[in-house]
Parts: C-alpha cells; structure tokens; sequence
C-alpha cells in the first residue's frame, strides 16, 4: 500500500524508533533480496523485447509507447481458435453494458463493502441479483453468490447431511467430474475420512464405465462417516431404476444435474419424486441459460438448486473468476452458505438493504457455521444481474432457443459424416456427445494445428473407456459458416 509520507514526516517516525535512515532500517535482509537484478522480458525465441523497437540497444529500456509496440508484436504471436468446446464454461456473446457497469469504480474494488450505513448501492445489487436468480431459477432464497458451480454443488451436498444428519450421497454418474471432486474434497475438508465409492472400492476417484452396475463402496465404519454412491448411466441420462434401488432411509440426498455432463437433458421431475419418496432431499445443478426454455428447478420441488454462473455475462479467462449460484427453499435458509442480502427499513421508514441471517456465518460462530467462505464473487454476481436485466425474460427464452437451434444445426451436419454418429440418443441443449471412427484426442490436436478450429473436449479424458467420444458446444456465438467450416475440416481428416 502506498502512503504518502513527506520527508518531514518519515524523519520523525525513523527518530521514533531509534534508526537514522530507511537504509539502516532494512540492514538484516541481504542485499541480493533488498536490491535484487531484474532481467528484461524475452520473447519465445529468448530475444529481449527491446530489440524488437527500432533503433533499441541490448540494455535499453522501453518507455510506454515502445513497450505498448513491443507487447503488441508478441500477442500477434497468439493463435485465434474458433472453438466448440463446453463442459461447463461457454463462450457466449456479452452486451458491452455488462462491463461499462461493473467497471464502474463504485464496483470496481479490492473489497466488496458490506458495511449497510455506507453501502447501500453494493447491497442493492447483491439484493437485486438474488431476486434474478430466485425468479429464473423458481427457488424461494438465494445467496449473494459462491465461488464458482463446483463450490455451489459441493456446499448443497454439505447443507443436506446437516439437514437430515445422514451420511450417505447419491449421484448421477452423468455430473460434472470437476463438480465431483469438489464435492469430495469439501466433505472431506471437514477432518473426517471419505469414502469415495468406485465400481472395485480401490480405484478412488477414477470413475467405472458408464454401463457398469451402479459403484459403492460402503464405509460404513466409524472411520469412514460419508458414503459416496455413484448411480450408472444408461443412453446418457441418469438410469432411475438403479436410483430406485439404491435410495434408502439413510440417503441424505441426491445430486443430478440437467443438461448433464453430456449435454442431456435429465429427467429431473421423476428424479425429484423419487427421491422424496424415500425422504431424502434433492440438490439438483442446471445450466441457467437452458432455463429459458426447460423446467426451472424450483417446478420440480429441488430442495437446493444450483449453477455455474459463467454464461450470464463472465468471459472465459483461464476458468475464472466464475459464478456459483446457490438458491434453496426457504426452510433451509439458514443453513444456506455465504452472505444473503435482505430488504429493510430504517428509523426513518426508508428502504434499506443490509446483510441479514448472520448467525449461521463464520463471524458469529466460525467453527459451527453453515461455511467459512471468505468472500464471494459480488462483481461477478453484479455482471450476471446487469446481463438478465438486460436480456429480461423473453430474451433468455429466446438466447435459450437460439442455443438449442445451433447445436441441433451443428449435431445434424456432423452426425451426416460418414462413420460419426450421436453417442446418446436423447435430447440435448446446447452441447451433444459423437461417437467417431478415430480417436478423438488425435483429431482435435491435428485439427487446431492444420485448421485453427478446436473441436471439442475429448470424453477420453474423463472416461478412459471413451477415447473415440468427442464432445461439441455450440452457442449463439457460432454461426452456420462456422458450423459448416468444423464439418468441412473433420470430413476433409476422416475421409482422407
């Protein structure tokens, strides 16, 4: 932090303390440490950035313009992809208001203040998102946000054993693995051991293949106090007639998510009425932007709904910062993670917003809090309420729309190749599984190095047994030329 101390002033404090100069100050750290060299950047050819400005010595420096010129010619270096990949984090189109408003320096801060005699306007947005995300969701509360979908799924699941204080998990195989290993490492974050059920009970987290029985393992020992059981997935979706055998009375919940992994859309209003059937509570993770033409969770009596929030206006950078949206009904308000702002009056009789339900949060009672998150993504929130205004609800019903048209476009024009077909034969947003006569991994390296296109994610790379699975997102950000570019190149590899 920088203070801006006159010279005057630095002397009295340096008497104070008995030194005579800010030298003398820092003479126990060596020099090497204290004044250490700094190198210029290289570029990739190990050449220094000076060097590339006319008329640079070896050992100039740059003043502003010329670095500005020489970073200019190394980012020129970069490759544009035009890219289908999904899996959770989606290019999406972002009206440029988004960021005129979260830029905005009132925003725009180290800190997100919460403090309600001088922060009034952060509270109202925090307010404002969680009514968004209440109405397009269907749930009755939301939180001020989470880090990201993961955390969001992961403290839904923590919610549940607290609520019911059972042990036992349940969850579609067809969930985010990302989303998956988060849920194990915040059940076990908590210094108890976590079993983590697999189709052998010694493969940890490696996950059996999709046809295989549903995994257990059972840890039922005192040692081992959580009991993950992975439901099969059969044609892609969750197979509901081994969840109806395997729910029981020490179920604490059930973890679906639709569209899943896959891209499939999920039977979630069954999955629901089974799992109340047997008592258990339902957390159920969507795709806000598919809600604006599927069933919102709250249609389906999901006890805790939550999402990743990237797609309401966060760009894709590196997988962050992102969005955890975490809504629930309200008779669970209190064991909801995270800071809730709520709607008041003051002495005066004037609308106000202040945190409120603080005595389930880590300032209260740290050890015996619903969570112990730090902070929360308020900016990030902020971008997802100025998006949804923006779009309002016949605009998600029709960016939803568009998404289901170009994927239907682009699922038509690809599974027309010869020796390429649909792997799951059910509907689907806006990403959808092929299954291809090469390897997939193979094609998408060989196909961003020739054609500048990346085709995909590789299934191989979460399912060992799905090496020839391919699986393509495609948003309102693609066009059809773009669509009928990634058919011409795949068909152009496969068919040579």
């Amino acid at each position: 932090m920088y203070i801006s101390n006159t010279d005057k002033e630095r002397e009295e404090m340096l008497r104070a303390i008995g030194v005579s100069s800010i030298t003398e100050l820092l003479s126990q750290i060596p020099q090497k440490y204290l004044y250490p060299e700094f190198s210029l950047p290289h570029d990739r050819n190990n050449e220094p950035l000076a060097h590339q400005v006319s008329g640079a010595l070896p050992h100039d420096s740059l003043d502003e313009m010329e670095l500005r010129s020489a970073l200019k010619k190394s980012a020129a270096k970069n490759t544009g992809l035009l890219s289908f990949v999904g899996a959770g984090a989606y290019e999406r189109y972002i009206p440029a208001a988004v960021k005129a408003v979260t830029a905005r320096g009132e925003f725009l801060t180290a800190y997100t203040p919460y403090q309600a005699e001088a922060s009034q306007g952060i509270l109202q947005s925090i307010y404002e998102y969680q009514s968004l995300v209440c109405s397009l969701f269907e749930m009755e509360a939301s939180n001020a946000s989470m880090y990201d979908g993961a955390s969001a799924l992961a403290e839904a699941a923590r919610a549940c054993v607290r609520i019911t204080s059972k042990k036992q998990i349940l969850y579609s195989g067809a969930v985010h693995p990302h989303c998956l290993e988060t849920l194990r490492t915040y059940l076990g974050g908590s210094g108890e051991v976590v079993g983590i059920a697999s189709d052998t009970c010694g493969r940890g987290t490696e996950p059996p293949a999709l046809d295989e029985p549903e995994a257990r393992c059972s840890g039922r020992s005192a040692a081992v106090p959580y009991e993950f059981i992975k439901i099969r997935v059969k044609n892609g979706k969750t197979d509901l007639s081994v969840l109806e055998k395997t729910i029981g009375s020490d179920t604490a919940c059930v973890i679906a998510q639709s569209p899943n992994f896959f891209g499939v859309i999920e039977d979630m209003e069954e999955i629901s009425g089974i799992v109340h059937k047997n008592g258990a509570l339902f957390a159920a993770s969507a795709d806000p932007v598919s809600l604006g033409i599927l069933a919102p969770p709250g249609s389906h009596s999901a006890d805790f709904a939550v999402a990743e929030g990237q797609s309401l206006g966060l760009p894709l950078n590196y997988g962050g910062p992102y969005l955890g949206i975490f809504t629930c009904k309200k008779d669970y308000i209190r064991q909801m993670p995270g800071r809730i702002a709520g709607m008041t009056r003051d002495k005066d009789g004037k609308r106000g917003f202040v945190l409120t339900i603080q005595a389930r949060e880590q300032h209260i009672r740290r050890e015996k809090s619903a969570s112990n998150i730090c902070s929360n993504e308020a900016l990030c929130a902020l971008a997802a309420a100025v998006y949804l205004t923006l779009l309002g609800p016949d605009g998600i019903k029709e960016l939803a729309l568009l998404n289901a048209a170009k994927a239907s476009f682009a699922a038509d024009k690809l599974s027309s190749i010869k020796g390429i077909s649909l792997k799951f034969k059910e509907p689907f947003f806006n990403e959808f599984a092929l299954e291809l006569p090469v390897n997939a991994e193979n094609l998408r390296k060989a196909l961003i190095k020739s054609e500048k296109i990346d085709i995909g994610l590789p299934l191989g790379l979460f399912f060992p047994e799905m090496k020839n699975s391919l699986l393509v997102a495609a948003t309102e950000t693609k066009t059809e030329e773009d669509i009928l570019r990634l058919e011409s190149a795949i068909k152009r590899y496969i068919c040579q």
